[in-house]
């Protein structure tokens, strides 16, 4: 849902009721003082406004709300006016901004995913590009190379990184696992399914899972990683390999994707990712594949990581680490006061302590490593640590895939998913749908 307003306004109010008060103070010590209060005067005039942003955005739910009142806090302490504009969905959200800048409404900044999604509307030129700032405030030296690729094209820069997410983090509840007398955190594949039998023996839900085609993509991708491995992931949906795509390696994580179908309850299909992650805050389900935006939805319920439930961001100390984010881009205007709104937004986001204070919230990482990472917690401390290793980085799926492409993939895979499909025939779907 969208920011209350009163959550929004306070400091700025506060400010202004200030302004009159300390002026008074000037007219009467100059008339004290025999002198002409005429400074005083002039000043007493309402103060002009800071840039004004308004920011389309779908983070609605309530670790998201509670993170983008960090982006809005920090915007208003370097002197602009924040003016929210959330959407529910991304989907929707992004229809949203593309309707108003091409009808000539644009917002001041809209978000979208590290991903192609806002591609066609920087070749259609209704992009303001960022080279000013990133330049200026040194984008080059912390920003990851994966992140660099997404929102660099024709040499100049589009977007600007709000937040690094990993979209297939295993969270399990500590008191489910406790209840069906699992004692250790499960270390590869074969041991996440034997604590899923146990789950089920307890008579909990072992899986919670949201039945939506871009979650089982997520659970796919998870399965992807921790079976077939980061030369297979690469073949698969950067190269589009056929041969990979038929293989035996990737018949096995598809017969492994498809076996914890059996591990959701039934009300599964159509339920938002948040619900699920509710079932494990509420200790009635085990295990979720989920972004480490889940991590915000346990954070408002009070729990912490490690103590309430734990976090694996895949099996082994070479597992690859998936970059996926949210920027928001800048759409096109000559306005001085909009470039100004624009380029002010930009740099504060990408400021150490904000990043720090939206990740807390939100359940990401920030976009760089040279911050205090010592409020934030156990999983986002690991994220943090292994975003130091390059060679476990891998550019999350829709970066090598066009948005066609994507929805292929995710139609067959949901398919697959809730029907009894042969998994050859799943491949061969695959191959085409990629090729």
């Amino acid at each position: 849902m969208p920011l209350r307003q009163s959550a929004l306004y306070p400091s700025f109010l506060r400010r202004a009721l200030c302004v009159p008060v300390l002026l008074a103070a000037c007219a009467t010590a100059a008339q004290a003082q025999g002198t002409k209060p005429a400074a005083a005067a002039t000043a007493a005039s309402p103060a002009k406004p800071g840039p004004r942003a308004e920011v389309i955005h779908w983070w609605t739910s309530g670790g998201e709300s509670a993170a983008v009142r960090t982006l809005a806090e920090a915007y208003r302490a370097a002197g602009g006016t924040w003016v929210d504009m959330a959407v529910a969905l991304g989907e929707q959200a992004r229809s949203v901004a593309i309707n108003r800048i091409a009808g000539g409404n644009p917002p001041t900044a809209a978000q979208f995913n590290t991903t192609r999604q806002f591609f066609d509307i920087i070749d259609q030129g209704l992009l303001n590009p960022m080279d000013e700032v990133a330049q200026r405030d040194g984008w080059k030296q912390f920003l990851p190379e994966t992140v660099q690729g997404v929102i660099q094209r024709n040499g100049h820069t589009w977007a600007v990184p709000v937040s690094i997410h990993m979209p297939t983090w295993i969270f399990y509840s500590k008191a489910a696992f406790k209840q069906a007398g699992i004692a250790a955190e499960p270390k590869n594949v074969d041991e996440l399914f034997a604590a899923l039998d146990k789950l089920k023996a307890a008579g909990l839900v072992p899986l919670a899972h949201g039945g939506q085609a871009w979650q089982e993509s997520i659970v796919f991708t998870a399965m992807l990683t921790n079976v077939g491995g980061r030369e297979l992931y690469l073949k698969v949906l950067r190269d589009r390999d056929p041969a990979a795509i038929q293989g035996e390696a990737m018949k096995k994580v598809l017969l492994a994707f498809k076996r914890l179908q059996g591990y959701v309850d039934k009300g599964s299909p159509g339920r938002n990712w948040n619900d699920a992650t509710a079932m494990l805050i509420s200790g009635r389900a085990g295990v979720q594949f989920m972004g480490d935006w889940a991590k915000g939805e346990f954070a408002m319920a009070g729990q912490q990581a490690g103590r309430d439930f734990g976090c694996i961001p895949g099996f082994g100390p070479a597992a690859p680490y998936i970059i996926q984010g949210d920027v928001l881009v800048f759409p096109k205007t000559a306005q001085p006061d909009a470039l100004k709104a624009q380029q002010l937004l930009a740099t504060v986001i990408t400021q150490p302590a904000t990043q720090v204070a939206f990740a807390i919230r939100k359940g990401s990482i920030p976009i760089r490593t040279d911050v205090d990472a010592s409020r934030m917690d156990i999983c986002a401390q690991q994220g943090l640590a292994i975003m130091k290793d390059k060679s476990r980085h891998l550019a999350n799926g829709e970066v090598y895939l066009t948005p066609d492409q994507n929805g292929a993939l995710n139609d067959i895979l949901t398919a697959y998913w809730n029907r009894n499909i042969a998994v050859e025939k799943v491949q061969k779907d695959m191959a085409s749908a990629l090729k």
